[in-house]
Formats: structure tokens, sequence, C-alpha cells
């Protein structure tokens, strides 16, 4: 006589602990275990075997649904299985960012993904739960990189993803799609929401769907070409007559905001960082020196100003001061397109630097 376990329901009840450790890679078996701790089995008359047999359900449902999580916009289409508006979210609204940060600066393909044996180690998170953020982020990037309009609002579209959760993976495809450089040793400090913030700035005002830019038809998973070339015309601060008045002005606002130590160091280093800004500006045309933006700002900045002590703070107004006090330069007065350049670099550019600056 044959025996057949049969399960008849009519809304589906998902456990999220259960939900997060299938993701995760554990075994039926495993998250049983793990379930066991938490669920007080005795109270409810219930063995092991019940708790294993209801994971079993859970996994059977996970599996069933596998195919759809790739096209989310199924779930709420389909009629195999019956869930509520918040269940559909939960289900597709995952993400494990330690995971994400390691997968920055990987090439998104399959001999990148057979490397992720060293990721699991180095991040102790299961290994098909690697996989899986790796193929979703994958998967993510292959569906909108040659799509026009906002990045953000494609991703929403297609993967039915709130917008904070649109908007890392924004930061991803605009990371990869541009090669930035995120994985020298210098920039380990640096967490996946560091990247992101700076990601989305960069999206915002730098590339096709900024609003200063004047071809919004070009994908805005890059940055606005016309822009960047347009960069390379505030070389002309390097020049000694500007860069003289520059430092005055921005000395005279500095002073009553700073200690007398640092506003000593501004002076004697202004030459020096002034350069390094606009050569990181001007510099983005090329596409091998765009890629070492973070590097440039760490090595050109960030670490010369750590090791003079200067405060987050410190930096901050710094780079208000200089960013302000260039637009009182005649050289801006009598060039409105000048003004706009400048602005729009400088509006991403300082919260860039004082994201990537250490918290401690």
């Amino acid at each position: 006589m044959n025996v057949v376990e049969v399960f008849v329901g009519n809304n589906c009840v998902i456990s999220t602990d259960i939900y997060d450790l299938w993701l995760k890679g554990h075994t039926a078996q495993e998250a049983a275990k793990s379930q066991q701790s938490k669920v007080p089995l005795k109270t409810y008359g219930a063995t092991f075997e019940d708790l294993y047999t209801d994971v079993i359900d859970h996994y059977r449902i996970f599996a069933g649904l596998e195919e759809m999580l790739k096209t989310p916009t199924r779930l709420s289409h389909q009629l195999v299985y019956q869930f509520d508006t918040e269940t559909i979210d939960m289900l597709i609204q995952n993400f494990d960012a330690s995971v994400i940060r390691e997968i920055f600066g990987r090439k998104l393909n399959s001999r990148s993904r057979k490397d992720l044996d060293d990721l699991s180690e180095e991040t102790g998170v299961p290994l098909r739960s690697c996989r899986r953020q790796f193929d979703n982020a994958k998967r993510v990037f292959k569906t909108v990189e040659e799509m026009s309009g906002r990045l953000v609002d494609n991703i929403q579209t297609h993967f039915c993803l709130k917008e904070d959760l649109a908007k890392a993976y924004a930061a991803i495809v605009f990371i990869t799609n541009n090669r930035f450089e995120t994985g020298k040793k210098k920039l380990n400090y640096l967490t996946f929401e560091d990247f992101a913030v700076c990601a989305n700035h960069m999206i915002s005002n730098w590339s096709y769907s900024s609003e200063d830019c004047q071809n919004h038809e070009d994908m805005d998973v890059d940055m606005d070409r016309d822009f960047l070339m347009d960069l390379r015309e505030v070389k002309v601060l390097m020049e000694r007559e500007y860069a003289e008045e520059h430092r005055s002005l921005m000395l005279r606002v500095l002073q009553p905001t700073v200690r007398e130590k640092v506003l000593t160091e501004m002076d004697n280093n202004f030459r020096s960082v002034s350069k390094a800004i606009i050569n990181i500006a001007s510099g983005l045309n090329h596409s091998k020196e765009s890629r070492d933006i973070f590097i440039d700002v760490f090595e050109k900045l960030i670490e010369p100003w750590v090791q003079m002590s200067w405060s987050k703070s410190d930096a901050y107004h710094f780079l208000n001061a200089f960013k302000d006090t260039a637009l009182q330069l005649d050289l801006f007065r009598t060039s409105p397109k000048l003004v706009k350049i400048w602005e729009r670099f400088m509006s991403t550019f300082n919260p860039l630097v004082l994201q990537m600056y250490p918290k401690t």
C-alpha cells in the first residue's frame, strides 16, 4: 500500500525565516534544525518531524517559485500560488550587501561566477546564496543595460522592486557598466552602501538622465559624454592668476569656520589640492582615468587629509568653500556655461568625497 502526502491550501503563508534560510542555501534538514531552537514544539504538541514536514512544504513552494522570481512581474499574474501583496514584496525584496560589495569590480560573466567559492569563504555566506546574488545582479544588468530612460525606473518596472532596492541595483549596473575600480585594498573600508550613494549621485548629475543633460535619449547607464568633454574647460582654474585669487577668497571664507592649524594647512596645500580636484574633473573624459575615480579621490585627497588629521567637518568646509568661491571669480561671472559645468561637477563630487571619508 502506497502512502501519499497531500497538501491543500488557499492563500500561501510563507515563513520569512524559512525563506531566508532557503535563500542562503541551507538544506531543508538544516533549516528545520535552525527553526527547532525558535519554535516551542512541546507547547503545540508537535514533534521535530512535524516541523521538518512544514519546512519541506515551504521548500517545495520555493522550488516552484524559483523561475518566477527571476521575472518578478509574473508573480502578480500567475494562478498557481495565491499570495497577498505583502508576501510578494517579501519574496522579491532580498539583497545581501556584503556579497554585492565583493562582486563589485568583477565582470558579470560565467568565469567570475566560477570564482565565487573564494567569495563565499571570505564573507561566510553559503556558496548557493553567493551564486543567487551574482545571478540576480547579472540578470538586472543584462535586462536594463541597453534601455533608454531612467535606470531606476527601468529596474522598478521590470523587477517590481521598491525604490531603495532599485537604487541599489542601479548602483551595481552603473558601476559595472563604467568599470569603476572598487576592489583595491585601499578602498576596502568602503561598504556597498558607500558606493551606492556615490553611484546614485553620479547617475543623477553626471549621466544622461541629469536635468542638465541636453540629450535625454541616451541611456543613463553611461555618463554624459558632452559634459565630460566640457569638464576640460575647468583646467583654466590652474592658471596662476586665477589660482591665487581663488586661494585668497577661499581662505577668507574659511577663517571663521576651521581651526588655525587646519587653515594653515589649507593655505599651504591649496595648489596641490586644487590641481588634484581639477585633474580628476578634466580626466573623466578618458576611460582609464574615469575608472580610477574612487582610488584617485582616496589617494590624492582623502589620504593626505587624514594624515594631516583633518576631520570630516574640515573636509566639508574646505570643499564647500572651494566650490563657492570659484564662482566669485570674474572668469565665472563672464561665462554662464562654465558656471553650469562647475556646479554640475561639484554638486556630485563634494558629496562623493564626503561619503568616502572615513567614519572615524
